[in-house]
């Protein structure tokens, strides 16, 4: 996982790649891993950093879709059952068995849930991860503390998988690496170059840190942009038919006061038709998620006024103490990838994956969601295969376990998330203490950690590692804005870098996080 190493990589490649796949988010690495794992030379490129969109923002959760059952579309949440047991085996060290109660108010509620949730542990099956049941009032209470109690009558208690999404993300780019593919953050495809018969043949990127342009053959090119799928498509054809209906969904993150414990709340019918989850994540408490369409995806997407009071009304609901806008710790928000449909309604919009290939073979896989990134990237490259003619290799994947996957039993504490790799951390912490000490009182961050960012996980701002090498931006934006300058000198002194970096680092960072505080952020503006 060295930047320059895989730059050398390209410059010294005079043949075609097999696959050259631009995109980082779940679905592009995903697809790195199986291709890479099939033995298919595979070049991926990013426009900015691994998971810096959608594939950082999710819900925190693997699941094979409760909503879903109740629309009908089973083979999707029977694939996603599936898929989520697959994950607990190959990475452990990441994905974990969470309860959830759906709390309910009226007698009926109950055995209508009970009975819709004893479907989901039916088609789970053997890769259930426990079976549901009704719990009365006083369990309920005692498992979530801060429920509100007033006409409580019990609960429908089941179980879902959780996982941290873009430590999940890192190991797998990792896995691409270890299987032999070439990935580049930081690299922005420009163009995408055609053979004299109109097909795609390969790519154009610029290198956003050394400004160099860099041109790449290959035997086929996929697009798994997500959010960005258009722009990608409009590089072959500036008329294509959109894709993608992009919606955001808003995340607001409190302090673990707001609900003790390690069970989930599940609200199954908000007032928009959305379900919503109160979530103990890393020590904090995660609500969310909203629903609302957007014109066209940014980066940085910015949360509305109306999506935040909205996830305070409807947390209001269902506990003790309702939450108050100054509680909010971070507000995050993620841009769904939708694949547009007959409706006018995101919610109502395929969660499928879709493959398309259009008049200049350009291969695009777009839609699905995090816990059946492993399906989608199979049935990618198996299309890509046949595209470029390749000769066919079996999938490898279901069974391959993922960079960090510990031999043993996973460990707890503070580095449990780096699975394998938390004794290599730990030894850099034993040999030099300096690298021990914790960059914040409020989060469990630790100096080593930089470090190993730098030199295994290709961090390359300060950014990067807040945001996505650990998770400090999601959990306390000014905690993470407090870190920033003792972050940027350990990523200097690894880097080579000098103070104008630093204190440019900082600066930019600071920006950025401030949009992520609901005190501080310009960005609450009205939808109307």
């Amino acid at each position: 996982m060295k930047r320059a190493e895989m730059l050398d990589r390209v410059c010294a490649r005079s043949t075609p790649w097999d696959m050259v796949i631009i995109g980082g988010g779940a679905t592009g690495v995903g697809l790195a891993v199986d291709a890479a794992s099939r033995g298919y030379e595979v070049l991926l490129l990013e426009q900015c950093d691994f998971g810096k969109g959608t594939s950082s923002r999710s819900t925190k959760l693997i699941h094979g879709g409760v909503r879903y059952l109740e629309q009908g579309n089973l083979p999707l949440v029977m694939e996603a059952l599936h898929e989520r047991d697959l994950l607990r085996q190959n990475a452990p060290h990441l994905v974990h068995d969470l309860s959830f109660i759906v709390p309910t108010y009226a007698w009926w509620e109950a055995p209508f849930y009970g009975i819709g949730l004893t479907v989901y542990d039916l088609l789970a099956g053997k890769a259930g991860f426990g079976k549901s049941h009704i719990l009365p009032r006083a369990k309920v209470v005692e498992r979530i503390p801060t429920i509100k109690s007033e006409g409580l009558k019990s609960g429908v208690l089941y179980h879902d998988g959780q996982f941290d999404d873009t430590r999940l993300l890192i190991n797998l780019v990792t896995t691409a690496v270890i299987k032999g593919a070439c990935v580049i953050n930081y690299a922005s495809v420009t163009a995408l170059d055609k053979d004299a018969g109109g097909k795609v043949s390969g790519v154009k990127f610029i290198d956003s840190e050394s400004g160099n342009v860099h041109a790449v053959q290959a035997k086929v090119v996929i697009n798994a942009t997500g959010a960005f799928t258009d722009s990608i498509r409009r590089l072959t054809n500036a008329q294509a038919t959109p894709m993608i209906a992009p919606s955001q969904g808003v995340h607001l993150v409190f302090d673990r006061a707001l609900m003790p414990g390690n069970t989930a709340v599940m609200v199954p019918h908000t007032s928009d038709g959305r379900v919503m989850f109160v979530i103990p994540w890393h020590d904090h408490v995660l609500v969310g998620t909203t629903d609302t369409a957007i014109p066209k995806p940014e980066l940085e997407p910015k949360p509305l006024a109306e999506e935040i009071e909205f996830i305070l009304e409807t947390a209001s609901r269902y506990l003790s103490r309702p939450p108050l806008m100054q509680d909010v710790l971070s507000v995050f928000v993620g841009v769904r990838p939708l694949v547009k449909a007959g409706t006018g309604s995101t919610k109502a919009l395929s969660r499928d994956h879709t493959i398309d290939v259009d008049d200049a073979g350009l291969l695009t896989v777009c839609g699905g969601k995090w816990t059946t990134y492993r399906r989608m990237a199979k049935d990618g490259v198996d299309k890509a295969i046949a595209l470029a003619g390749l000769a066919p290799v079996a999938c490898q994947t279901e069974h391959l376990k993922i960079h960090g996957c510990p031999d043993a039993a996973v460990g707890s504490g503070e580095l449990a998330s780096y699975g394998s790799d938390a004794a290599l951390i730990k030894a850099m912490m034993l040999e030099d203490q300096k690298l021990a000490a914790a960059l914040h009182a409020k989060l469990p961050y630790r100096a080593a950690e930089v470090v190993w960012a730098v030199r295994h996980e290709m961090c390359r701002t300060v950014e990067d590692f807040l945001a996505r090498r650990v998770r400090a931006l999601f959990l306390n934006a000014q905690a993470a804005i407090d870190m920033a300058p003792q972050v940027a000198r350990l990523m200097a002194d690894e880097l080579g870098l000098d103070e104008r970096w630093q204190n440019e680092q900082v600066r930019t960072f600071s920006a950025l996080a401030s949009q992520y505080v609901v005190q501080k952020s310009a960005a609450l503006v009205s939808q109307s």
